[in-house]
């Protein structure tokens, strides 16, 4: 399957049909392009888990114990990697179909049908000037209906000078098997970027809650920055940053910021907690968009 590229003036995307994914986003300039999402391989093998951003859907994270209950039913969602939960949904692990491209717009297709969840999504990416924008809308194909939810699950470029803003007033602390365990109402030491902070060295992998679907990052040394808003506002965002334990070649060169629609786990609370309900037929939509800019570096 072939790669797809948009270019303009400003920007340059190539994304790829397996997965979904992003795998190139690099910011124009005179003095040398600057990689906005972590650099990876432009091949169509290149599997999502090493890509620079893919979709979530039709709900991000994990399921823990891999089913849950919804009207009277229960539905189970076996592993769908070598993890031991249901991880991240299917859009990431599939094959997009192009139906539409032109010189700063794409759109992909992605239909799955299984015994929990049937549906059929489209996501759609264009270039404005410094921006891109995407949109991911998934419509419930099934017969029943069932709790949805939608994000991305971008990976940054990450060095010592790497700043993050994002709002958040809460978070979950991580349990076994990497789930989201017990929400805490107060941000911990070093976990806290409602102002703009250096990134942690070591490993994290923790939800935040009371977001409003923004972020700020800030690379000094590169002179440039990325706002990240989405529409409507995620109040949620899950921070990755990996170590050697978990990857034996990691080389903190990259931090993810996984914008979603709903809370970890929200499956086992009464209605689907913040995930959408759609009946057959009904469709939810999601916007991200990544703006460039270029910033003054004191002397």
């Amino acid at each position: 399957m072939p790669l797809y590229s948009l270019d303009n003036h400003h920007l340059a995307l190539t994304v790829s049909p397996c997965g979904g994914t992003i795998l190139q986003l690099l910011a124009k300039r005179a003095d040398g392009n600057v990689h906005l999402l972590r650099p990876s391989v432009l091949s169509e093998e290149t599997p999502a888990a090493e890509s620079a951003c893919f979709p979530l859907l039709p709900f991000g994270n994990r399921l823990k114990g891999n089913d849950f209950y919804f009207k009277g039913r229960h539905y189970t969602l076996p592993p769908n990697t070598g993890d031991a939960h249901y991880l991240h949904g299917d859009g990431w692990l599939g094959n997009w179909q192009c139906t539409f491209q032109n010189e700063d717009a794409l759109t992909l297709a992605f239909t799955h049908r299984s015994d929990s969840y049937c549906y059929c999504a489209e996501q759609h990416f264009s270039l404005h000037d410094d921006r891109l924008d995407i949109s991911l809308c998934i419509t419930n194909q099934g017969t029943e209906s069932l709790p949805f939810g939608l994000g991305w699950h971008p990976f940054f470029p990450l060095s010592e000078t790497t700043r993050l803003q994002a709002k958040a007033s809460g978070y979950w602390q991580e349990d076994a098997q990497w789930l989201a365990g017990k929400h805490h109402h107060a941000l911990p030491a070093g976990l806290d970027f409602n102002t703009p902070q250096p990134l942690p060295r070591h490993w994290v992998n923790n939800g935040f809650s009371g977001g409003d679907g923004k972020a700020e990052i800030v690379w000094p040394g590169a002179g440039h920055k990325l706002s990240l808003t989405t529409s409507p506002e995620c109040p949620v965002f899950f921070l990755f940053i990996s170590d050697s334990r978990f990857d034996a070649g990691c080389q903190h060169d990259f931090f993810c910021f996984e914008p979603m629609t709903h809370a970890p786990n929200d499956h086992h609370l009464p209605h689907g907690g913040s995930l959408r309900v759609l009946s057959p037929g009904e469709s939810l939509t999601q916007q991200m968009s990544l703006h460039s800019a270029t910033i003054n570096i004191p002397e």
